[in-house]
């Protein structure tokens, strides 16, 4: 029988080393740690902090792909009393520079020359200036002028560094600020939100017990580490159940499924576009991905047919689908591992326990079941807000502590939550609202289409009308005339796309979540063009 499990992440770890001390607890390349070896190389890390100058609450920044050295060097930061900033992979210098200044980072892990990365140039070549910015730790690569390598770095822990980080550890609780993680900036510049580490564990652990994740599983981690759903959705179940930390940095379909099978992976976390290219792809049979058992998704709208292939075709006996977003510490609803298909393939579950949820109209009434509505959450999985925004924290969480989401939603009798759209991606054809989320899964229903994602343009008359970019399935593309055709058979005209045109692949942010600005671009480019 394990022990319960904390509230805070430095007893998190020092409970798996004492659970599972000589599993394996993260596989990376060459590189293989245990449980009890990972920790060890936590204090190491932290005591370096505390040598370097880290102090209680100080902020301290990763901006690194997926690795066993980004897991260290995040949670060595907890032990030693201050606040994790991870760091978008895909942001330039000038926007790192950003965070780092809004978030007055006073030290940064990050990479020089891994997949490419130079991030230490980037900073440098960026203009900005980052006062509060004392040393930079180079976790893989060469060390330029003014910074540090890891493993020097991890030199400077001392006897005395290391009882000072024990202190520390030990006054952790689950209501400190623990990460202050950055939005993508779809809106205007990053917000940097504030998340505790209690309510992590808490809501997770409800995520880990669905998945039925246990001492032994292997874990795939695509989903970026600097995100809710990576360092959330895994590292911390990895380290609450003895599961190896499988890191993988950058989404290849033929790289990701040849670690399935070299790896053995068991549980694979991951938005609904990764399982549909896994699907899609024409060497599929090649691989053996049997070892595979339990996955969740989310991040988006899921459809029917994806979660049978995903059982079908790759081998899952458990898909569960989840609701989270950064500001609710990455989960609000989740399905149960014996919920029906329809029920897990049709909604993203319900609230977790300890968290309440309803849907209102613009008026902020509430709307009655079966009427779509946004979502407002309350409960402990809320954050605290955003940092140095409280205009925009109080837009955002009313005085009753109610957070608006700015997710559409469909709630049925038994709580369970269908999410329709974004609010912002909503379009509006000739009055009606029209959902691309609820196009889409219709358009996937066609034996022609892979993928596709809808986009709302302008119009004269209408005011808006639908774009749909569409990868093909692996049996052939689809005849775009015939396509929209079928789609006039199968829903309200007011849904119809206008346009259609075929990509071969759909652009992805770091999370895997498709670009829907990047999209809209390109539909103006293609309509300005086709106006020649």
């Amino acid at each position: 029988m394990t022990a319960p499990l904390p509230d805070n992440f430095p007893a998190l770890v020092a409970r798996a080393a004492r659970e599972f001390g000589p599993s394996e607890a993260i596989s990376d390349g060459d590189v293989s740690y245990s449980f009890a070896e990972v920790a060890d190389l936590i204090d190491t890390a932290s005591g370096a902090l505390v040598a370097s100058g880290v102090q209680q609450g100080d902020r301290v920044a990763v901006w690194a792909p997926n690795s066993w050295e980004w897991v260290i060097a995040a949670m060595a930061v907890f032990s030693s009393g201050a606040v994790l900033v991870p760091v978008n992979t895909r942001f330039k210098g000038r926007e790192a520079a950003f965070v780092l200044n809004k978030s007055e980072a006073k030290l940064l892990f990050t990479v020089v020359g891994f997949l490419e990365n130079d991030y230490v140039a980037d900073l440098q070549d960026s203009g900005e200036t980052i006062d509060s910015l004392e040393t930079i730790v180079v976790l893989r690569g060469d060390t330029p002028d003014g910074t540090v390598s890891f493993a020097e770095f991890l030199q400077r822990s001392t006897d005395e560094s290391l009882k000072e980080m024990r202190v520390r550890s030990a006054q952790v609780v689950g209501s400190d600020l623990g990460l202050i993680m950055f939005t993508s900036g779809t809106t205007g510049a990053p917000k940097g939100v504030m998340v505790e580490q209690g309510p992590i564990i808490k809501g997770f652990s409800h995520y880990a017990r669905e998945l039925g994740m246990r001492q032994g599983d292997r874990m795939l981690i695509v989903n970026p580490f600097f995100h809710a759903f990576g360092f959330n959705g895994a590292i911390n179940p990895c380290f609450m159940h003895g599961a190896t930390m499988l890191p993988h940095p950058v989404f290849d379909i033929e790289s990701v499924l040849e670690r399935i099978e070299q790896d053995k992976v068991t549980v694979f976390p991951g938005p609904p576009a990764i399982f549909q290219s896994l699907i899609n792809c024409k060497n599929l049979d090649q691989f053996d991905t049997s070892s595979l058992r339990s996955a969740v998704t989310g991040a988006a709208s899921i459809p029917v047919e994806t979660v049978v292939d995903m059982r079908e075709r790759l081998g899952f006996s458990t898909v569960v689908t989840a609701y989270g977003m950064t500001e609710t510490h990455g989960l609000v609803t989740i399905c149960a591992a014996d919920d029906p298909p329809e029920i897990v393939a049709s909604t993203s579950g319900k609230a977790l326990p300890g968290l309440e949820i309803k849907l209102v109209d613009d008026n902020n009434q509430e709307v009655p079941k079966g009427s779509p509505g946004e979502l407002l959450v309350r409960g402990y999985a809320v954050m605290r807000g955003y940092l140095d925004e409280p205009e925009q924290t109080a837009e955002t969480i009313d005085s009753e502590g109610w957070m608006r989401t700015g997710d559409i939603c469909v709630m049925d009798a038994a709580g369970y939550i269908d999410i329709t759209d974004r609010k912002k991606d909503m379009f509006i054809n000739g009055g009606f609202n029209a959902y691309p989320a609820e196009i889409e899964n219709t358009m996937l229903e066609h034996p022609s289409v892979g993928q596709v994602a809808v986009v709302g343009v302008a119009d004269e008359r209408l005011g808006e009308v639908g774009a749909a970019f569409v990868v093909s399935a692996p049996s052939g593309p689809p005849d775009l005339k015939e396509l929209q055709s079928w789609c006039k058979r199968e829903m309200a005209n007011y849904k119809v796309p206008r346009y259609f045109w075929l990509v071969d692949e759909l652009p992805l942010n770091p999370s895997n979540k498709v670009l829907k600005t990047e999209l809209r671009e390109r539909a103006a480019i293609n309509l300005a063009q086709e106006d020649k």
